[in-house]
This record gives structure tokens, sequence and C-alpha cells, in this order.
């Protein structure tokens, strides 16, 4: 298992490219909502200089071989509309998490997480041979639990006053694996997803629009 940059992937959607410092700017702007961070573990990132120690602290967890994060990319302009990553990196026990991910409002029901997701898991089962990979958002997230659910990931359980965040809220953490023999069911469900039609996405270099989804399309507001 390796995880470690140069690492790009490449989807129809979008393209995900390790996190730059010099990308702090437009981090900040696509995070500029404050209902991206609800319940995001680390808080408001919606300035540069929060971004910033956030990017700060992804780049210090990846030099130690801890986690790989990268910055979300909207094609074709390939604009900044947010982020997510690898963290948890257990290289001995061939597991990984997905997660740290946020969106852009506008992008909340578009095709990009789900893609996000598959281009996510494909590396991590098929390029790096994950046996077990998991994801996790706060308890009380519950458009975010819908939301990998509907990928197929298995609830495995809540941990209790599992972590504290930026405003000392006590979080609990509800679970969720694939294991590599579910990858396969998983893939081809987000697969599905993608080929349905999609409505063209306002440009994502100016103000952020909106699009027009399947009526049964969600995006998680933050998770991991």
């Amino acid at each position: 298992m390796n995880f470690r940059r140069p690492l790009v992937l490449d989807g129809r959607f979008v393209r995900l490219v390790p996190l730059e410092r010099a990308l702090v700017p437009a981090l900040a702007r696509a995070g500029a909502s404050p209902e991206i961070w609800r319940y995001f573990r680390w808080g408001d990132l919606g300035t540069p200089e929060r971004m910033a120690t956030h990017v700060d602290w992804w780049l210090a967890a990846e030099g130690r071989g801890e986690a790989l994060q990268f910055a979300t990319l909207e094609k074709p302009e390939l604009v900044p509309i947010g982020g997510t990553g690898y963290l948890d990196i257990r290289r001995e026990d061939r597991g990984v998490e997905v997660g740290n991910t946020w969106l852009a409002p506008s992008r909340w029901r578009s095709p990009v997480n789900s893609e996000t997701k598959l281009l996510l898991l494909h590396h991590a089962f098929e390029v790096e041979g994950c046996e077990r990979v998991q994801l996790k958002t706060d308890e009380r997230n519950l458009r975010s639990q819908r939301a990998i659910e509907r990928i197929g990931a298995r609830r495995e359980g809540i941990l209790r006053r599992h972590l504290i965040t930026a405003d000392g809220t006590l979080r609990s953490s509800v679970y969720y694996s694939v294991l590599r023999e579910e990858w396969p069911e998983v893939r081809e469900r987000l697969r599905r997803f993608l080929e349905r039609p999609w409505a063209p996405a306002a440009p994502a270099s100016g103000p952020f629009g909106s699009e027009t989804p399947p009526s049964d399309a969600r995006s998680p507001t933050a998770s991991g």
C-alpha cells in the first residue's frame, strides 16, 4: 500500500489533486458558506486563514504517512469546489478511511460526491489492494448518513463521544465500511448513478450556481 503523491484521480466530472498551499484562497472561497461546516470536526474553514491552518495540518499528516488529502476540482474548468481524501491509513492491516469530505452547497445535489467516492474507492481496492475501506460521520448528520448508505456501505455502529470538535462538542461517530468482496456491488451502484442524465452545472468560476439532478440525489455536508 502506497497512498502517497504524486497521485491524481481523474473522472468525468471531477479531478482530485493532492492538497497544496497554493489552493488555499480558492478552497476558502468554495467553503465560504457556514452551512458546509455544521457537523465538521474542524469547525468553519471558510476563511483563508482557517483553511490554511487546515491544509497545513493535513500536509503534516501526509508527511507522517498517515493521510493523503485532495482538493476536488470540477471539470472542465478545474475550479476547486471542495475537498476529500484518505485518512487513518493502516498499511499493516490493508485498511484506510475515506473522509474529510466537503463540498460547496451548490454541488451537494450533483454527481460530484458519487464520482468522488467512486474514484477514491476504486483506487483503494483496485490499485492499493485494500481489504477494508471505512467511512464515518457525525451521528447528528443524517444527510451524510443517507449518502453513505445509498452507495451500499454497511453501517457498523456508533462510537459514543468519539471526538471533541472545534467548538468543544462531544461528537459520537457513525461508522460504515466496504469490504473487498462487497466492492464490485458498490462500484456498480455508483456507476449506474453516474450514468443518469445530469443537467449542466452553472460555471464554478464565478458565484456558485445550482444543478438539477434526479429527485433522489443527495450529497453530504461533510463527513469524516
